[in-house]
C-alpha cells in the first residue's frame, strides 16, 4: 500500500471510530467526509514559516515571506546563511525585533545540533515538544500544529487553541470555554484517542475556523 492509500485508510478508520464514539462530532464528519491533510517532511520550512506567520494574517504573512526569501536571492536561506545576517537586516523586510531573533535563533539550534530535524520522526510526540520548544518563539502550541499538519501525527491534542476551546463550548453545550483539563476530559469521555488531531480538526471544520495562534 502507498502513503497515500495508507493515510486514506487511517483516516477513514478515524472517522469511523469517531463517529462511532462521539454523536456531537458524527454530523460533522458525515458533512466533511475524511480528514485531507497531507504531512511532508519539510520541516525546516514549516517552522520558519510558523515564526513568520505569528499573530499575522495569511496575506501578510505571505507578503513578508516573500521579501524574506528576496533577502536570500529568492530561496528559503539556510541556517548559516540565516546567521550571516544581523537582526536589522531580519528586519527590513518586514521582521519584528522578537520574530527575527526567533529566526536566528532556531537557525542557531540547527547548527549547534540541539533541534535535529532527521531524528524527529523517531520521537514521541512529547519528545518533539520539548525539543523544538528550546528554540525562542517556538511554544507549545506551535508544535501542536507542526506535529499535526506537518508531521502529520494522528493523536494529538491541542489543548491550547482558541478555536478547539470555542469549538467545543458550542458542541458540547458548555456555558464557558473550556480550559485544557477540561479539554482533555471531552477528549477522553468521548473516546478521541488514538485520533486526537483528527476530532480537533472536525472541531475547527464546526467554525469553519483555522487554529488560533498562540505560540
Amino acid at each position: 500500500m502507498d502513503m497515500k492509500a495508507s493515510l486514506k485508510h487511517a483516516y477513514q478508520q478515524a472517522a469511523d471510530h469517531l463517529s462511532k464514539h462521539d454523536p456531537h462530532l458524527a454530523p460533522l464528519i458525515a458533512k466533511h467526509g475524511p480528514y485531507t491533510v497531507e504531512p511532508h517532511t519539510n520541516y525546516y520550512q514549516d517552522l520558519v514559516d510558523s515564526i513568520i506567520g505569528q499573530q499575522l494574517s495569511v496575506k501578510a504573512a505571505a507578503t513578508i515571506l516573500g521579501r524574506f526569501k528576496e533577502l536570500f536571492g529568492g530561496e528559503l536561506p539556510s541556517p548559516a546563511q540565516i546567521l550571516e545576517q544581523d537582526v536589522e537586516a531580519l528586519r527590513s523586510v518586514g521582521l519584528s525585533r522578537p520574530k527575527a531573533g526567533y529566526i536566528r535563533d532556531l537557525a542557531q539550534h540547527v547548527l549547534d545540533g540541539s533541534v535535529k530535524f532527521d531524528h524527529l520522526p523517531e520521537l514521541s510526540n512529547e519528545g518533539i515538544v520539548q525539543e523544538l520548544t528550546s528554540v525562542k518563539g517556538i511554544g507549545e502550541w506551535t508544535v501542536h500544529m507542526f506535529l499535526m499538519f506537518c508531521m502529520g501525527r494522528l493523536d494529538v491534542l491541542p489543548v491550547g487553541d482558541l478555536g478547539i476551546r470555542n469549538g467545543i463550548r458550542a458542541l458540547y453545550g458548555l456555558d464557558h470555554a473550556p480550559t485544557p483539563d477540561e479539554v482533555k476530559k471531552i477528549s477522553t469521555d468521548f473516546s478521541w484517542h488514538p485520533y486526537e488531531s483528527i476530532a480537533s480538526w472536525y472541531v475547527w471544520r464546526s467554525l469553519e475556523n483555522e487554529p488560533k495562534i498562540a505560540t
